[in-house]
């Protein structure tokens, strides 16, 4: 599986990705991974109303690599442990758009920007992906200018 846009928000399905990223990337379907999101009766019910209109699947990471992609395709993944394991699978994604990870609770972790908390083993998942040839990169919005990832790690000494 390749040529799919990952981006990680633990928000999943919600304004920002349903009107802008769909718009600017193209994109004519959302894939929805979370192995718990996937297994909840009522999210799967709710995040494809949320996308207004837009073909949205709710999956496990195991559906998700069965699943087929490539352009026109959006992966958003609520962890980053799910995109990890997205890749360890065979995706072989075009870019990841680290977009919000909020704090959980029980983790030691670093705001790396305003809405992303990254632990230490993420920081070393993210470089595993830059240091394989996968773009890394942190942009809330379409408009605003992609930041390398990677370096926003080294700043934060992670």
């Amino acid at each position: 599986m390749a040529g799919a846009h990952v981006r990680i928000d633990n928000r999943l399905v919600h304004g920002q990705v349903t009107v802008a990223w769909t718009r600017r990337l193209g994109v004519r379907r959302l894939l929805v991974c979370n192995d718990e999101v996937a297994a909840d009766d009522l999210q799967r019910t709710l995040l494809p109303q949320a996308a207004r209109g837009l073909p949205t699947d709710v999956l496990s990471v195991a559906d998700t690599l069965l699943a087929p992609a490539g352009d026109g395709v959006m992966i958003i993944t609520k962890h980053p442990e799910d995109l990890f394991r997205l890749v360890e699978g065979g995706l072989r994604p075009e870019v990841v758009n680290v977009g919000n990870a909020a704090p959980r609770p029980g983790r030691d972790y670093t705001m790396v920007t305003r809405s992303i908390a990254v632990t230490a083993d993420e920081a070393a998942g993210y470089r595993k992906l830059a240091a394989a040839g996968v773009p890394v990169v942190t942009q809330l919005m379409p408009q605003d200018k992609a930041a390398d990832f990677v370096a926003l790690l080294d700043r934060k000494g992670l």
